[in-house]
């Protein structure tokens, strides 16, 4: 998957990382800040790996049986749902504009992959990451979906797991250094 950040050019996501499946990627893989996703805990991943690889903090696949809800910005914010070359984005904006919440999905046949769940620092703490889950959730059922999947960080469980997501696998990450 492209990803196209300075320090995140790409992501190989991983399902069944079995020795054969990272002495191949690790030798054919060779830009770096190719991130690999890996559907396994990092020690059972870890002796795959070269001196190249950053494994990064810990990592949990989760899914969830979506539903649909009404979610409401709280005062102040304003929720805005749009569409474009197949992702949905939920945003809350303040009256001035600026982002300060965020995520997305891409649909994957009945299932939708949430990806980019973030709150800006200064909006914290307000229940904001609630509200985007519960309009990605729900616009995502209202499309015909089932199923959702993200993979979270140990700081993101905490939310997800409040709002009826469950640990599917451990996950590791590990991203190519120089």
């Amino acid at each position: 998957m492209d990803v196209g950040l300075p320090d995140h050019v790409a992501r190989h996501i991983v399902p069944h990382p079995t020795p054969a499946v990272l002495t191949r990627l690790t030798r054919s893989v060779t830009t770096p800040g190719t991130w690999l996703k890996l559907c396994a805990p990092a020690e059972a991943v870890a002796p795959g790996l070269s001196s190249k690889w950053r494994i990064q903090d810990p990592e949990f696949m989760m899914t969830t049986t979506l539903t649909r809800a009404a979610p409401r910005a709280p005062a102040g914010y304003t929720l805005a749902i749009t569409t474009r070359s197949n992702v949905t984005a939920a945003r809350l904006l303040t009256a001035a504009g600026e982002v300060a919440a965020r995520g997305q999905f891409a649909p994957s046949g009945r299932t939708v992959v949430v990806d980019q769940v973030e709150t800006a620092a200064g909006h914290r703490r307000r229940g904001l990451g609630t509200v985007v889950m519960q309009a990605l959730a729900s616009t995502a059922a209202s499309m015909g979906a089932r199923d959702g999947v993200l993979v979270a960080t140990a700081a993101g469980r905490a939310l997800y797991e409040t709002l009826g997501w469950s640990v599917h696998t451990p996950m590791t990450a590990a991203v190519l250094t120089l």
